[in-house]
Formats: C-alpha cells, structure tokens, sequence
C-alpha cells in the first residue's frame, strides 16, 4: 500500500506540475566509509534516500529512507549538504534533492528489497567512477569540496 501511495503522490506531482520533494543521505561511517546503495531500476549506484511522505518532515524522512533502505538507524544530521532542483536531475520526474550528511549505527538489513540490491559502504577515493545514478556523483562532489550548493 505504501509504495502504491508513493507512485500516487508522483502522478499527482505530475498532473499539478509541481516538483516532488526527496531527500539523499550521505552515511558516513567510521573509517571514512560512505554508504551506497546499488538500485534495482537500473543497476547504479547511489545515495540512500526517497521522497518525502505527505504530513512527514524531512528528519522523519531521512530516519525512514535511511532504515528502509540500508537498515542502519540515523544517529545524528550532521549538516545541510544542499539543495538540488535541476528538473533533469532525476530521469523519473522533476523533483527537489535535499541532501544531508548523516551518522548512523547498525548493520547493513534493507527492508525495501524491490529499490535495493545491495548495500555498500565505500572508501571515499574509491566510489564506483562512472556508476552513479542520477546527480550523486555531483552531491557527492560538492559534499567532498565542503559547500552548501543550492542549484
């Protein structure tokens, strides 16, 4: 029912030509691991994260998005990486990226096993180069570069 709720609130987006708002969660883990997920939509990989659910704020969102799709439990926001409005950002649909830095505990266990593949935690100089879905590769970058983008 949720995912069907999801795909509604999408076509709604779409009829009212409004953007969708979603969030990415870069996970930072001890060692200077960042966590990925690898999608089942077309095999990249990307940040853990999803759209925000109607009545839910965006730490809520994280919160679930974050232990939907990895498991882990959120432990802290750290900061407000940026904002990423680009209405081909997401070959989906025209929608708004709020991407937070995040610390969370736990193991790896996604629940949502029809988005999620796998899930990774990655050294920082050594993400999959060329294998990153959607804009992450540039979330990622500005992430690494220390700015608060909005673009």
């Amino acid at each position: 029912m949720r995912r069907f709720w999801r795909y509604f609130q999408a076509v709604l987006g779409v009829m009212f030509r409004h953007p969708i708002t979603g969030t990415s969660i870069i996970t930072v883990l001890p060692g200077d691991r960042i966590v990925l997920i690898r999608r089942r939509d077309n095999g990249l990989w990307s940040l853990p994260g999803g759209i925000v659910d109607w009545g839910e704020d965006l730490p809520t969102a994280i919160r679930r998005e974050l232990a939907e799709e990895t498991g882990l439990e959120l432990t802290k926001i750290r900061r407000l990486v940026g904002i990423y409005s680009a209405p081909d950002r997401d070959p989906r649909m025209h929608s708004i990226c709020v991407v937070v830095e995040v610390e969370a505990t736990g193991a790896f266990n996604p629940q949502d096993v029809d988005e999620v593949a796998d899930v990774q935690a990655f050294q920082c100089s050594h993400l999959p180069p060329g294998q990153l879905s959607h804009d992450h590769g540039k979330q990622l970058q500005d992430y690494f570069e220390g700015r608060t983008t909005i673009a």
